[in-house]
C-alpha cells in the first residue's frame, strides 16, 4: 500500500490487511449482485472487529452503505478509541457522519476517484485520512459503474 493522500498519519502495518478484509467484502456484495463497496472496522492491534458491504440494491435498502452495514455488525461499544475504519470508497457525508457521531479516529480509504465523497468533512473533524488510491478498488467500482451508471446516480444522490 502506499500513501496517495495522507492527514496527519502514516501507515500501520495492519492497514494493508485491513483494506484487504473491505475488499473481500466489497467482493461479496457484487456477488450478490450488489454494488461492489466493502468496509472493515479493525482495533488497535489490528483485529478484525466486523465487516460489511454495501446492500442497498440487495435490501433495498436507502441506508444500507458498506460502512453503516460494517458498524451495524460491529454493534454498540462503549468507544471506537484506537479503531481504523477502512472503506473501499471514500465515505459519503451520511456515512462520514458515523464515523464522526462515534468518535472513530482513523480512516483508510482504497479510492476517492469514483467519489470525492466527505472528504473535507471528515479532516474537518479531526478525523485521520488516508486515501491509499488503490487499483484493485479503483477497478472494482469503475467496472460497476460503467456496466449501472443508474444505480451508480442513485447509491451517490447525483440521480
Amino acid at each position: 500500500m502506499h500513501l496517495h493522500d495522507a492527514t496527519r498519519s502514516v501507515a500501520l502495518p495492519h492497514d494493508d490487511a485491513g483494506l484487504r478484509a473491505a475488499v473481500s467484502a466489497a467482493r461479496r456484495s457484487h456477488d450478490e449482485g450488489g454494488i461492489p463497496i466493502g468496509a472493515a472496522l479493525l482495533d488497535a492491534d489490528g483485529v478484525v472487529l466486523g465487516d460489511g458491504h454495501n446492500q442497498r440494491v440487495q435490501r433495498k435498502s436507502m441506508l444500507r452503505h458498506a460502512e453503516i452495514d460494517c458498524l451495524e455488525e460491529v454493534g454498540r461499544r462503549s468507544t471506537f478509541a484506537g479503531t481504523t475504519l477502512y472503506s473501499t470508497l471514500m465515505p459519503c457525508y451520511m456515512c462520514a457522519g458515523a464515523v464522526i457521531q462515534f468518535g472513530i479516529p482513523r480512516v483508510v480509504v482504497g479510492e476517492s476517484r469514483t467519489f470525492r465523497g466527505a472528504r473535507d468533512l471528515l479532516v474537518r473533524h479531526g478525523v485521520e485520512l488516508i486515501d491509499v488510491d488503490d487499483p484493485v478498488c479503483v477497478s472494482l467500482l469503475g467496472a460497476f459503474v460503467a456496466a449501472h451508471p443508474a444505480v451508480w446516480s442513485e447509491d451517490t444522490g447525483s440521480g
